[in-house]
């Protein structure tokens, strides 16, 4: 696909009647890692397509970060569906964290009928910041790469933006433990430096320019990506936002009967099959 093998997990059956779901995972994680809501969303009639991001999952690894870059995402993403079948104006595309700023930019394609983005960020629109963050994300993955991934997914995990996810149940945690525990060295170090925030460019003037259905969700434990998700709902023209209750960043992990009932219910609202009391 484009010149790069990316891993899917596929769910429901395609038509030409059926709508097609696509989901972009974060940073770390998977296209397995989505778990239960493949099926439980595919149980909405749709067709639903989780790819792995380069880096991770079981989509290649280039060893060149410029490989990774937001521009060649979106290539990648496109030539992947192109391959599977998906038509321009079938798919809603859904994306988490790192996922939602690929899904942002991706969006922009005018591929996408509708676009789903949890715990996302359009962006640091100050230069400086994107300066700073690029250091950070330099650093740490120079540090991927001299301590190994099990010591950086043991830092990762604690840091305070996953905080919440403590409350998950054990085996739910050893789960997604040993999912992230699967991705290679090269691919995270590279895909920060590729595609981290740092790199990433500042999306915050198109916005207004975005012009299909968009569903914002964000955990209100999660106070950074809530107040980001607010602005985006402001500066979208054609916007949803939900705050889920007693979630942090991984709302599908936390609250997965809420997220899913949100998806679903806003695909069957884009394609015309929304009740009319809503």
């Amino acid at each position: 696909m484009n010149g790069i093998r990316l891993g899917v997990e596929q769910r429901g059956h395609a038509s030409k009647s059926a709508s097609t779901l696509v989901m972009l995972h974060g940073f770390t994680g998977s296209a397995a890692g989505w778990g239960l809501h493949l099926d439980t969303l595919a149980a909405y009639g749709l067709r639903v397509i989780a790819l792995d991001l380069p880096g991770h999952g079981q989509s290649d690894a280039p060893k060149d970060p410029r490989r990774y870059s937001i521009e060649h995402c979106r290539q990648d993403i496109l030539a992947a569906l192109q391959q599977l079948g998906v038509s321009k104006g079938q798919a809603i595309l859904l994306g988490y964290s790192m996922g939602g700023r690929i899904a942002l930019y991706t969006a922009f394609a005018s591929f996408f009928r509708a676009l789903i983005l949890e715990s996302a960020s359009p962006g640091l629109a100050d230069p400086g910041e994107r300066e700073q963050r690029h250091l950070s994300d330099e650093t740490l993955a120079a540090s991927i790469e001299r301590d190994g991934v099990p010591a950086f997914i043991e830092r990762w995990e604690n840091l305070p933006l996953f905080a919440s996810q403590k409350t998950l149940p054990l085996d739910c945690r050893e789960k997604l433990h040993q999912q992230r525990l699967q991705n290679s060295a090269t691919g995270l170090a590279q895909s920060l430096r590729g595609v981290g925030t740092g790199v990433q460019p500042s999306l915050h003037a198109q916005l207004p320019t975005l012009n299909i259905p968009v569903l914002l969700i964000a955990g209100e434990l999660d106070a950074k990506f809530t107040t980001i998700a607010r602005h985006m709902a402001q500066a979208l023209p054609q916007s949803q936002l939900h705050i889920i209750p007693a979630a942090g960043h991984t709302v599908h992990l936390e609250r997965p009967q809420a997220f899913a009932s949100l998806v679903g219910n806003f695909i069957k609202c884009t394609c015309g099959a929304c009740p009319i009391d809503e």
